[in-house]
């Protein structure tokens, strides 16, 4: 037997105790018996964290060139899309921004300095950030973490600079890998 339940919160219709996928006739004349209306329900494939950094813009439109300064001064040009995830995007081209939460915001590895006038431009941290930021080791007027910083095309040509160091890295040179 089909039991049909209507959450009128969000319109969604939940089918309970179907033994099969058999939802031609029968079902539907069941369901008819208690007006309701039965939809299709498409959905998309869902990403993995950090994994929409690692597709390429669909078109110019999307495109936003930004330059990364590692903490030995070497300017690395990147090309961004717009909902990208700074962190994220560095992962994918191997610049070292550990981001040891996982943009989960516990930590300050992904720290970053926005160069220019950019830093006006981004929206206020939010106030976690904020505290997060007050742990960070070599903090400047204008840091934030990386995590927070989401691509749009006005941030074309932003510059994102790394500091000297982050509290998780190790003090002999080890390079950390992304998760």
């Amino acid at each position: 037997m089909i039991c049909c339940l209507v959450n009128k919160a969000s319109n969604i219709i939940k089918i309970i105790g179907i033994s099969s996928l058999k939802f031609r006739t029968q079902n539907v004349t069941a369901c008819a018996q208690h007006n309701l209306v039965i939809r299709n329900v498409h959905t998309t494939q869902s990403l993995s964290h950090g994994e929409y950094e690692w597709k390429d813009p669909e078109s110019e439109d999307e495109v936003v060139n930004i330059t990364y300064i590692d903490k030995d001064g070497n300017r690395i040009p990147v090309k961004g899309k717009v909902g990208d995830n700074v962190l994220y995007l560095a992962h994918r081209y191997g610049i070292e921004m550990e981001g040891a939460c996982e943009a989960s915001l516990a930590c300050t590895t992904c720290h970053v300095y926005v160069l220019g006038d950019f830093l006006e431009k981004l929206p206020a941290p939010e106030e976690k950030e904020d505290d997060l930021l007050d742990l960070a080791p070599f903090l400047k007027e204008n840091s934030r973490l990386g995590c927070q910083i989401i691509l749009k095309k006005e941030y074309e040509g932003m510059e994102l600079q790394l500091p000297q160091a982050t509290r998780n890295f190790y003090v002999d040179g080890h390079k950390p890998a992304p998760h």
